[in-house]
């Protein structure tokens, strides 16, 4: 069975629940997929006096943090992370910085990766995050899986997602926004891709490892 890991970081909850549904959208193609957060950095006495962030930890307390075990375990990665200032968080840079004993024996070599988000603002950086979340995988030598325009979202979405991969759109001001369909769709078809691309590519170094000269 191929073997998907969704890592990911989420402050106020929505980058966990589009998490979930890039799981469900990799197991539903064949995939065992272990869900997986990056560890919170931020001091608990600062988190806990922020409105809604309670509720949202509470409600991934069964999610194990990542290890450096599950990404050598895995056959695909999709990777998601809420947008800061354009860029990645700072807890899932921290997680991703402490792989270099995996980038030295060149563990995730070609193996596949796809990249979600999500921002408050429609400009707030959904695209800028995941190319910059994107540089690690070149660095890797992984292989980058994006959402394209095959998909019905990402040509029709007035809210988020796009071509390079799901994203979420929660605007600032009121009540969080929740994962709308489209959204969720696109989610699931990032994890289905993943899965698709990583179990091709397994089987390709499968056969190469058997007949070493094909």
């Amino acid at each position: 069975m191929t073997k998907i890991v969704v890592l990911y970081y989420s402050l106020y909850g929505s980058t966990f629940e589009l998490a979930r549904e890039v799981g469900e959208g990799a197991s539903a193609a064949g995939a065992e997929v272990r869900l997986r957060r990056a560890p919170e950095t931020i001091p608990a006495a600062v988190w806990q006096a922020l409105p809604g962030v309670l509720d949202a930890k509470r409600a991934q307390q069964g999610v194990p943090e990542a290890t450096m075990a599950d990404l050598e375990w895995a056959d695909g990665f999709c990777f998601g992370s809420p947008t800061r200032f354009g860029n990645m968080s700072g807890q899932m840079k921290n997680f991703l910085d402490q792989t270099g004993s995996l980038w030295m024996k060149g563990a995730l070599d070609g193996r596949p990766v796809g990249f979600f988000t999500g921002a408050s603002t429609m400009h707030g950086g959904h695209e800028s995050t995941i190319l910059t979340m994107s540089t690690f995988a070149f660095h890797f030598g992984m292989v980058i899986v994006p959402l394209g325009f095959v998909p019905r979202g990402p040509g029709t979405t007035t809210t988020g997602g796009g071509p390079y991969g799901p994203s979420h759109w929660s605007p600032m001001g009121g009540q969080p926004r929740c994962v709308d369909e489209d959204e969720k769709e696109m989610g699931r078809e990032l994890g289905r891709r993943v899965t698709r691309v990583a179990r091709s590519l397994t089987r390709d170094r499968t056969d190469t490892t058997r007949n070493p000269d094909s």
